[in-house]
């Protein structure tokens, strides 16, 4: 299988959680350290999984490609591939302070990237035998901020949105030949970034969250493990809210 985006936070947990269960895991992102110095295919080997990294822009066609080409020559095939990679930070602005530039980087990798994997992986999944029914699984990671319209990020909202829908679209186009396609929207995840750590933020988040906690990126790949498992084979097309009840609210 492939995580992209895997280095730290949610991808890492959903890499963790496949090492864990015995799957192969491709760790694919632009960098191979996390920001605790740590990588995950590490971890996983030291955890006695079996994973690799591969250095991969996903807003970069030629480098999908090699990913997913790379994937197939070495396991034969590609039963798994989790869209996690994401960006927003320093781009994530209001309309009228979005430039341009801002816009375009957020959408290269939150849904162009999205576009490319998807593309390149089912193209792949769509020539392979299928098991009990089923070729193959996406999972893209939504937000729930791809449904509501969150405050001063116009651009990650977009890109967003359009990953929610894109999901449905190809889960539409490609069910009937036995690839099952989902989402996970995740809520308030602590992942350990630096920009999490504004006091007046984190209080909005609990206040804002029915559930007596805020959500951890296991909690996310918890999410992910279920729509790749037997026990999802007929769920397709759904974008599962992971976020403590916030979109309920």
């Amino acid at each position: 299988m492939v995580v992209t985006g895997a280095a730290s936070g949610i991808g890492r947990a959903i890499a963790l959680r496949f090492g864990a269960l015995g799957d192969t895991v491709v760790i694919a992102d632009v960098q191979r350290a996390g920001r605790d110095g740590e990588s995950t295919d590490e971890l996983i080997l030291r955890n006695g999984g079996q994973a690799e990294f591969v250095q991969a822009d996903v807003s970069r066609q030629p480098e999908v490609q090699a990913l997913i080409d790379g994937v197939c020559e070495r396991y034969g095939r590609l039963d798994v591939i989790v869209n996690n990679a994401g960006i927003a930070g320093r781009h994530n602005k209001d309309l009228l302070e979005t430039t341009e530039d801002d816009w375009d980087a957020i959408m290269a990798v939150n849904l162009r990237g999205v576009f490319l994997c998807c593309r390149a992986a089912v193209r792949v999944m769509l020539t392979q035998d299928p098991i009990d029914d089923v070729r193959g699984h996406v999972v893209n990671i939504s937000s729930q901020h791809g449904m509501v319209g969150p405050p001063g990020s116009v651009a990650y909202a977009a890109s967003k949105g359009g990953v929610v829908n894109l999901t449905r679209q190809l889960a539409v186009d490609y069910g009937r030949r036995g690839v099952l396609i989902n989402a996970v929207a995740p809520g308030k995840i602590l992942t350990g970034s630096p920009e999490q750590g504004n006091p007046e933020a984190l209080a909005y988040s609990h206040a804002r969250t029915p559930f007596a906690r805020l959500g951890r990126p296991e909690d996310v790949a918890g999410a992910v493990a279920f729509l790749t498992s037997p026990d999802a084979r007929y769920v397709s097309g759904t974008n599962l809210l992971v976020d403590g009840g916030w979109m309920a609210y």
